[in-house]
């Protein structure tokens, strides 16, 4: 089973070596690093923005860490800013637990809608957000990244 925590301080090593794992793939395609791999954790974590996907049972933090999301609030909606699943974990639906739990999240702060980013060359990504439900809304050039926008409106809590 799957249980999600808010992250601490001592999983920041953790965080940031899964962000690079999960997207160290993308490096070649894109030509750089991708954005989440390049992200100050131990700041996000420390601004209380950071969640984690756990195996259950795990002995200390870190450990068992299948995944992660880092939230931001926005006037307007709540943006995924990352979600990362570890190499290993793709494909078992921790990806989906998450982004459920983004939902919760939310929902709980008052949002109707969600809104996150990718880059436009990490294909699998713009299959994957609309198969749960999230609507493409533009493309744009930020930062030198070529990144597709989705968003999703959600029930009121």
């Amino acid at each position: 089973m799957t249980s999600i925590r808010p992250a601490v301080a001592a999983d920041s090593p953790a965080v940031t070596a899964l962000a690079i794992a999960a997207f160290e793939r993308y490096t070649e395609r894109i030509g750089r690093p991708a954005m989440p791999m390049t992200l100050d954790y131990a700041t996000a974590i420390a601004d209380h923005k950071v969640w984690l996907a756990e195996a259950e049972r795990t002995p200390a933090p870190g450990d068992g860490l299948l995944g992660f999301v880092l939230l931001e609030e926005q006037a307007d909606a709540l943006l995924l800013d990352v979600i990362a699943v570890s190499p290993e974990a793709q494909g078992h639906g921790v990806g989906s637990t998450l982004l459920a739990f983004v939902e919760e999240q939310a929902q709980a702060r008052g949002y109707s809608r969600i809104v996150l980013y990718t880059h436009e060359k990490m294909t699998e990504n713009l299959a994957y957000y609309p198969r749960h439900g999230y609507t493409e809304t533009h493309r744009e050039e930020q930062h030198g990244h070529r990144r597709v926008h989705f968003a999703k409106t959600i029930g009121s809590g």
